[in-house]
């Protein structure tokens, strides 16, 4: 395969992305940071660039032909640095002739009232970073159909698997749940609650960057159908083989990974759990003829994984 693969960003998605597209074949795979750090990746080349400036997006995408835009920031920096990157990011992909294709989030959609989200769903964001993330959307759609980069989004529930930490299924919960602590639960667990298995983040965003039919518009990412977080508390408890001692947190207080700092970011977004927060995403699913991947099948790799973490610290 010729096409030349940039991966901005190397957390999680990023990461699992990189890891994603040298499996189909696309080497190197070119996986931008800030240090150009981390571990060997078979097929992957490292690469350090500020994505925030406009020299260092030209300098990270080059003369690639696909660029997947995965990169975050602190979430106190989202609303101030995140448009930043957006300009520079689609600046350089204009520049280098490339695809773009952007990991988003559900937060343009706002409060539903537990409505089920679909790509039709209308924008309703009240909350600082909805409103940010609905303007960033709104930008790398209209700069589609001007023609000055080819792009396409593909959004994602809350991740979880391995390898992620700071999500509300991650660190504050799998080591507890293996080591016998304290696991968090958000709001009312008990209401129904996607999540999006980390591998099929990585192998939506792949699929968007093989297949320019689905440019120009928002895809809902490969996610399986939604479950109330209890229900996945009690699927992991079936797996360690003892109770969970769930801290329930009625709002955004600071816990295990999430700092006070955080929290307090957080709080605007904390209805997600507490309305029904349900993703649909038939539509990509019949597109491009794919499946999620099972509930049980991500608790046991993410239980796995944090095994194998927790017995290296």
């Amino acid at each position: 395969m010729s096409a030349t693969h940039t991966v901005l960003g190397s957390g999680p998605a990023g990461t699992a992305l990189a890891r994603e597209l040298v499996h189909r074949g696309h080497r190197p795979v070119r996986l931008v940071d800030r240090s150009g750090g981390g571990p060997a990746l078979d097929g992957v080349e490292r690469f350090a660039a500020d994505v925030s400036t406009a020299d260092g997006a030209l300098a990270a995408v080059g003369d690639a032909s696909v660029v997947y835009h995965c990169v975050n920031v602190g979430y106190h920096l989202q609303v101030e640095v995140m448009p930043r990157i957006q300009e520079a990011v689609l600046s350089a992909a204009e520049a280098a002739g490339a695809r773009l294709v952007v990991l988003d989030t559900l937060y343009p959609y706002g409060e539903t009232g537990g409505a089920v989200m679909t790509e039709d769903s209308p924008w309703r964001a009240t909350s600082r970073k909805g409103r940010m993330r609905a303007g960033l959307d709104e930008r790398y759609l209209g700069a589609h159909r001007a023609g000055r980069a080819r792009v396409t989004l593909g959004r994602s529930a809350d991740f979880v698997g391995p390898r992620v930490l700071n999500s509300s299924l991650g660190a504050a919960v799998f080591p507890g749940a293996l080591t016998g602590g304290e696991v968090v639960g958000f709001g009312d667990i008990d209401l129904p609650h996607s999540y999006t298995a980390i591998q099929d983040v990585a192998g939506g965003l792949a699929t968007l960057g093989e297949r320019p039919e689905g440019d120009g518009r928002v895809w809902h990412l490969p996610t399986a159908p939604a479950v109330s977080t209890r229900e996945i508390h009690t699927m992991i408890e079936k797996r360690v083989g003892r109770s969970l001692e769930v801290v329930i947190l009625e709002e955004a207080l600071p816990f295990g990974p999430f700092d006070e700092r955080f929290m307090a970011e957080y709080a605007e977004m904390f209805y997600q759990h507490t309305e029904p927060q349900i993703m649909d995403s038939s539509a990509f699913e019949r597109a491009f003829g794919v499946a999620p991947t099972p509930l049980e099948d991500t608790v046991d790799a993410t239980l796995a994984w944090y095994g194998e973490w927790l017995a290296s610290r």
